[in-house]
Parts: structure tokens; C-alpha cells; sequence
């Protein structure tokens, strides 16, 4: 006994001395539980704030094939998953009889396929077919588990989706802002450790460590939802009309080089992003190369008007030209040309003599590539997306350096590039990065960074990028000879050019029934707000050029862009021009919620002003069917007469501004012609007036002005 007692004292000491601080660790580490607590995903908004990408609450579906084989429900669970997930009896039976190595049932199985981040509308679903199956088969437990998580959703749906981009089953980011700003975005998980008892409860006095989670980054974006329609809009109509292999359009204010929008077709739901193949997630503003064409002839033009070689009214002979060094003679798309004509009217039929002319027998082969390294061309312009391609222009004999000069050849480049280009000779000739992001905000310090514009360098002279507008402005302007006439916005100076180029079959030859039709503009021409791009690959009509397919998308899309910014028409038509003033029929919101009322004004671009608090539309100005100017102002009355508070008025035509200074019950006392251009509440003799100042908006256009 006393050996046995000696044996055993002995053991105690070794155990709770010598080994005492390992054991006291293994028994820390099974009191010890550990939570880890998500960070919130940082949410993606347009520049006014409207939601594009957020965090929302999801539900995630474990079954316990254990339990359910204990209460012999298995062919009861596996019909009713199947009814409200809508997933395969043969699935589901093998998710809730899984068995482990030994031949248990396991005692938790997650259901990945269709269960997981389900919805709230199918969560309840859920909830109320377990709680009657617990019902019917008297069993507390049926083994059907939902558990909260956090889903990203994307609540425009396919609005801006190559550019937002989109969040796995697995929560990884794969493509668009979602991807490159993935680290700003995702924040930091914390996590809480805290000591239990026995029964898993924790112990009041026991140690716990806290490390709270950090929400990711909040960022706003560039793009303007409203634009991002218009272009989307726009891609539908070529696609319904010419069926397309992929078409792309980007909008953007060239004079920050914001993106303003940016879509492409095929596109994606981000929601059902499984639903989509490869080609559909595949952003071409930024990872397709394209031989230009003659958009490209903008940067040609503009180096030549830089280097002062472009004279718009020397006369040269169309057709074709025969080059030293190079067997084969370049000829127009008209191989008969037009005759002996000026440089300015071969920029108006986009000769590609012309261009020869100006690029390699005046300019040269070397200066010219200097001029489209300085625009850009052949490097990434820095965009905030991730797998930018390069692009280049390889000018490796003379016949490549001719035909560069009009967009073919070894010239290879990226919509985003094409944009950045033209932007800079729209907003006076300095290059500028593409912008994506307005600002991001920290949730942790309540900071917010500002995206100030950056620019790389100048690249050509203000004069130049006057006078280069002022040409492209007659390519649209001509509607007898502009190759961009479909372009034409009535009331705005708009410059552009048109693209059509032959697409490269077995590596080496032009396709004669493949062509990459494409647009370039940008207005209005004095005071430039948006440029716009719109390449269109594989039309099912080989006939029909960038002019015909490209251009009147972008009349579309500029014309409801410039409305929605408010921005007045460059000039005002003179009564006996001729020429029709483009005018829209003002909708019927009367009786309409002021939130609908909005929201329909808002989709036809037309601007508005609420006039009172009420929350109906009781009476509108214009009144419903008339012809209004598309930039016209309309005002919804929501309230009556004695609570009205006289409005913002500029803009308005005398009579509007008549019935409205009537409605409000004030006298209005007019001085000019036109339009209200400023206004002014004084008192005069006891009683309260309004004057106000019209003028026409930028004086009046007629037939001799030079760049109408």
C-alpha cells in the first residue's frame, strides 16, 4: 500500500508539476471558444449616390442527416427541399442519408448547391415547411438549419456590370471594381475569444479577447446611372437591329476623363452571374484590340494641324496614291475618289489619301508615332480595372506607316484609349488617366479621399484643339457630304468621325464581309461635356458603315445626356432658316405620385422642378402635348395656389413664365426676347413683382455662319 501511494504521489507531482503548465494549456484551449465576427463588404454607388453593389442579409441551408434519419423523415425532407429549391430529388436524398468513413451519419452537411445566400422570400419558405414538418411528425428537431450570413447583391442587375463586376459563390472577387479595389473593399474580419464551461455557456469571470471587425471602404463611382441607361438602352436597339458579335460604348466628361458610363453586349446579371457564359463577363473597353479606321484619322488631323501642314482649303486629287516603296497604290473607300477636291472635304468624305497626304509625306513616319505615343496609343492608359491591354502601333516599313495614318496596318489599339485620345482634343489638348472613382470613404475613421483629376501630359496646343473641333464639327455638320451626319443634334455643335475597318481574317488577310464599325464625338463643340465612343464588331450588314450603325446611337445617346445635364442648346433657330427645331411632346403626369412622376421624367431625360410639397401632381406647365425643347424645363404643381412659393425660372420661354407668375398670384414684369435668363422679386408701388431678363441662349444661327 504505502508503494502503491508512493507511485501514485509521484504521478500526481509529475502531472501537476513537472507537466502542469501543458496541461493547464490543453485545458485552456477546450474552455476557449472562438467567433469570428465578418466585416462588412464596403458598398459601390454611382456618382449621386444611387446603390450599384451592397451587402445585403442571406441564409445559408445545413441539413442533420442524423436527425433525419432518427425521426425517419427522409423522403418527407427531400420533397419538400425539392419543391421550394427547385434542386434534384437525386441531390438532395444523397445530401440528407451522407455517411462518414465509418458508416455514421454525419451530424451537419452544408447545402451548397441552391442553399446557399438564398433569400429572405425563400428563407421564410423554409422556416414554415420545417416548422410543419415538426408539426406533423411530432419531432422537435426535423434537422433543417438556416443561418444568417451576408450575400452581395447588385440591385440594378446587369446595369454597369463588366465595369462593377461581381462576387463569387465563394465570396472572391472576379471582376471589375469589385476586383481591383477587392483590398479597399473587403475590410478586416475581427474576432472574439472567450472562455466556457462544460456546457458551452461562457464563464462571467473568465479571460476574453476582442478584436472588432473593419468594414470595408465605401466608393462612389464616375459613372452617372442615368447615362449608363441611355448607352444600354442604345446597345439593345443595335442589337435588335444588326445583331453583332460585341458592341461597346463609353461615355465620359473629357474634361476630367470621368467615365460617365461604359457597357458592353453580351453582358451578365451579377446576381445570376452562373447563368452567363465567359463571353458575357468579358469587358471590350478595355481588353479588345482593334484596328481603328478612320476614327483614328482624328489623332492624324490633329498632329497636322499642330505641326501647321493642314490647310482645309488646298486642293489635292482623291482616288488613290502611289508611294515610293510601296508596290500596292492606297485607295478611298470611293476608288474613284471625288475628284480634285480640299483637304477639308476629304475630311468630310474621310479620304484616306488625304490623310497620307498629311501624315507620312508631310508630317513623316517618325514625328507621327511620336504624335500617337504622345496621345496615348501603344501604353495603358491607368484605368482602375485590372487587365488593361497595351495596344501598339508597329511602324516597321513605309507601307505600315501610310496606312497608319488612317487607322489600318499594324495599329492595334483600346476603346478606352480611343476615348482618352479624342477627350484630349476636345478639352484643349492635355492627355488625362480614365477616371472610375469619384471618392472612397472610410466607415472606421469617417475619412473621405477625393479622385482629383491627373494629368499625363499636352499633346497639342489649345489653338490646335480649337481649330481641330471646329473641322470635325463639319463632318457632322454637312448633311450633304459628312460621313457623321446621322450624328447631327439640332441645336448643339457636335464634332465626331466615323470608323469603318476591315477585320483581319487568318492572320494576314482583310475580310470583305467582317468589318469593326465604330463612332467618335464628342459636344457640344464650344464648351465640350461629354465624348462618347461607340465601337460595333461584325454588323450582320457588311454595307453599313459607322456612319450608318454607330452614329445615330450616338445622336441618341448625347442628346439625352446633355438633357439630363442641363445644358442649353448652342443657338436658337431662326424663324426663316428653314430648319426645324428638334422638340419632344411633354408627358401627362397630372394625378401621377411626384415619385413616379420623377422617376418617368427621369427615363425620358426630360428636366423638371417640384413646385410645392404636396405629394401629387395636381397640375404641370407645360401642359400636356406640347412641343418643348428637349432641355426645357417642366414644372409639376403640387400644391394650391395660397401655398406656392414662386420657382426657379431660368430657362423658361416668356409664356411659360406668364402662367407661371399667374398660378403663384404675382405680377411678372418681363424685360427682352427669349429666354428667362435671370429673375428678381421687388416691390413696386405696394405690391410685390417679379422681373425677370430673357435673351435667346446663345444668339441666332444662319445660313452664312461659318460652323453652324
Amino acid at each position: 500500500m504505502t508503494l502503491l501511494f508512493l507511485i501514485l504521489i509521484s504521478r500526481i507531482y509529475y502531472v501537476q508539476v513537472v507537466q502542469g503548465a501543458f496541461w493547464y494549456g490543453e485545458a485552456k484551449e477546450r474552455w476557449s471558444a472562438a467567433e469570428v465576427l465578418s466585416a462588412k463588404r464596403g458598398s459601390i454607388t454611382d456618382r449621386n449616390g444611387n446603390m450599384l453593389a451592397m451587402d445585403t442579409i442571406a441564409y445559408n441551408i445545413a441539413v442533420n442527416p442524423q436527425a433525419i434519419h432518427d425521426a425517419e423523415i427522409k423522403d418527407e425532407v427531400v420533397n419538400g427541399l425539392n419543391q421550394i429549391l427547385d434542386r434534384p430529388k437525386e441531390e438532395l436524398r444523397e445530401l440528407v442519408t451522407a455517411k462518414n468513413a465509418g458508416g455514421k451519419y454525419f451530424s451537419n452537411r452544408e447545402m451548397r448547391q441552391g442553399g446557399w445566400g438564398i433569400d429572405k422570400s425563400l428563407a421564410d419558405q423554409i422556416k414554415e415547411f420545417r416548422d410543419q414538418l415538426s408539426k406533423e411528425q411530432e419531432v422537435s428537431d426535423v434537422g433543417i438549419y438556416l443561418t444568417e450570413s451576408l450575400k452581395r447583391y447588385y440591385p440594378r442587375n446587369s446595369r454597369a456590370s463588366q465595369l462593377v463586376g461581381y462576387l463569387d459563390k465563394e465570396g472572391k472577387a472576379i471582376t471589375g471594381v469589385e476586383a481591383f479595389y477587392d483590398e479597399q473593399l473587403s475590410g478586416m474580419d475581427g474576432w472574439i475569444k472567450y472562455e466556457k464551461d462544460g456546457k458551452r455557456v461562457q464563464l462571467a469571470e473568465g479571460e476574453v479577447d476582442f478584436q472588432p471587425a473593419e468594414n470595408g471602404q465605401d466608393i462612389q463611382l464616375t459613372i452617372d446611372s442615368d447615362i449608363q441607361y441611355y448607352v444600354e438602352e442604345a446597345l439593345q436597339e443595335i442589337v435588335k437591329e444588326y445583331n453583332p458579335k460585341s458592341a461597346t460604348v463609353i461615355a465620359a466628361d473629357p474634361n476630367t476623363m470621368e467615365i460617365l458610363a461604359m457597357a458592353n453586349v453580351p453582358t451578365f446579371n451579377p446576381n445570376e452571374f452562373w447563368k452567363s457564359d465567359y463571353s458575357s463577363f468579358y469587358n471590350h473597353a478595355i481588353k479588345s484590340l482593334y484596328e481603328p479606321g478612320s476614327t483614328f484619322k482624328i489623332a492624324t488631323l490633329a498632329a497636322a494641324v499642330e505641326e501647321g501642314v493642314f490647310n482645309p482649303d488646298e486642293m489635292f486629287k482623291s482616288g488613290s496614291i502611289k508611294l515610293e516603296g510601296i508596290p500596292k497604290p492606297i485607295n478611298d473607300i470611293k476608288r474613284e475618289g471625288w475628284g480634285t477636291i480640299s483637304f477639308l472635304e476629304g475630311l468630310k468624305h474621310s479620304s484616306n489619301v488625304a490623310f497620307v497626304k498629311l501624315g507620312y509625306e508631310r508630317i513623316g513616319a517618325q514625328n507621327l508615332s511620336e504624335y500617337f505615343a504622345k496621345f496615348g496609343f501603344g501604353q495603358k492608359t491607368g484605368i482602375s480595372l485590372s487587365n488593361e491591354l497595351t495596344g501598339s502601333i508597329n511602324l516597321q516599313n513605309p507601307s505600315d506607316a501610310a496606312r497608319a495614318t488612317f487607322g489600318q496596318g499594324n495599329v492595334l489599339v483600346t476603346p478606352i484609349q480611343q476615348v482618352a485620345a479624342v477627350a484630349a482634343v476636345a478639352n484643349g489638348g492635355e492627355l488625362l488617366q480614365p477616371q472610375l472613382v469619384k471618392k472612397m470613404t472610410d466607415p472606421i475613421t469617417k475619412t473621405t479621399t477625393e479622385i482629383e483629376p491627373k494629368v499625363i501630359r499636352r499633346v497639342i496646343s489649345e489653338e490646335t484643339s480649337k481649330k481641330v473641333g471646329e473641322y470635325l464639327e463639319q463632318v457632322v455638320s454637312d448633311q450633304k457630304n459628312g460621313t457623321g451626319k446621322n450624328a447631327y443634334i439640332e441645336g448643339y455643335r457636335v464634332a465626331g468621325k466615323t470608323g469603318t475597318a476591315q477585320k483581319v481574317v487568318d492572320g494576314k488577310n482583310y475580310s470583305t464581309d467582317k468589318f469593326v464599325v465604330s463612332f467618335i464625338g464628342y459636344a457640344p463643340v464650344e464648351d465640350p461635356r461629354i465624348v462618347v465612343y461607340i465601337v460595333v464588331d461584325e454588323p450582320n450588314d457588311p454595307q453599313a458603315g459607322g456612319g450608318a450603325v454607330a452614329a445615330p446611337a450616338f445622336k441618341q445617346i448625347v442628346l439625352k445626356s446633355l438633357r439630363k445635364m442641363g445644358v442649353s442648346p448652342s443657338w436658337e433657330i431662326a424663324p426663316d432658316s428653314g430648319k426645324k427645331e428638334a422638340t419632344v411632346p411633354v408627358p401627362d403626369m397630372t394625378e401621377k405620385k411626384v415619385a413616379q412622376a420623377k422617376a418617368e421624367l427621369a427615363a425620358k431625360a426630360l428636366n423638371h422642378e417640384l413646385v410645392g410639397n404636396g405629394a401629387t401632381v395636381l397640375q404641370q406647365i407645360p401642359p400636356v402635348g406640347s412641343a418643348i425643347h428637349p432641355t426645357q424645363r417642366i414644372y409639376l404643381i403640387t400644391e394650391q395656389r395660397d401655398k406656392l412659393v414662386i420657382p426657379n425660372l431660368t430657362g423658361v420661354s416668356l409664356r411659360d413664365a406668364l402662367e407661371i407668375a399667374s398660378l403663384v398670384g404675382i405680377r411678372l414684369i418681363p424685360e427682352g426676347q427669349g429666354f428667362v435668363v435671370s429673375q428678381k422679386e421687388e416691390t413696386l408701388n405696394n405690391v410685390k413683382v417679379l422681373k425677370v431678363v430673357l435673351a435667346p441662349p446663345l444668339g441666332t444661327v444662319t445660313e452664312s455662319d461659318p460652323f453652324p
